[in-house]
């Protein structure tokens, strides 16, 4: 179970103010909350069900030093990512053109998603721990903080401070990368 509360604790984090929230948020001012958060949770069983099998084929080519070695200094990527941002993309002609405020949302959601450090973060925690952990984890972290942002935006219809937020992620992040890194350093010494 280690796998499911890291993942589900590392991809909130990773999520809170990430590119990919703010489309759930801006998705939200748009469509019903309800047709969002299911179009936000297809979309991430897909890209983190295609990020855990990257992650679990990684985990099984690489020597466990290396592999925890490479995964630090990928967190402490991730904090670096997270304190410069994300810029949200602007609009897909093609989504323009669903009808369906369902695959709009699952669409546009999971073509943010591809790429970003949250899936790559899934990638990284799917080659230590137990795939389906790291999948389940991972999607419920990512569906619950984008509902928080859904819910923050249309309830209160304030802004968390952003650079707040950035940091205290980022510093999350440099905390697993550090000691995973050094856990790898520990195994190859």
């Amino acid at each position: 179970m280690e796998g499911f509360w890291l993942a589900l604790f590392l991809i909130f984090v990773a999520e809170m103010g990430d590119k990919t929230q703010l489309v759930a948020l801006t998705l939200a001012t748009r469509f019903k909350a309800g047709v969002v958060l299911a179009g936000v949770f297809v979309a991430t069983l897909l890209v983190h069900a295609f990020s855990v099998l990257l992650g679990d084929l990684t985990g099984k080519l690489l020597p466990p030093g290396w592999l925890e070695l490479l995964c630090g200094l990928a967190f402490v990527a991730f904090g670096l990512w997270t304190l410069r941002g994300d810029q949200a993309d602007e609009g897909n002609g093609r989504i323009n053109r669903l009808k369906s405020p369902f695959l709009i949302v699952a669409v546009t959601f999971f073509l943010a998603e591809l790429g970003d450090k949250t899936m790559l973060g899934t990638v990284t925690l799917a080659a230590q721990y137990s795939p389906v952990q790291v999948w389940l984890g991972s999607t419920l972290g990512m569906v619950i903080s984008d509902a928080l942002a859904i819910w923050v935006g249309l309830t209160l219809g304030r802004h968390l401070p952003e650079k707040a937020i950035k940091i205290g992620a980022a510093a999350i992040f440099f905390g697993v990368g550090i000691y995973y890194a050094g856990q790898g350093i520990a195994l190859l010494w």
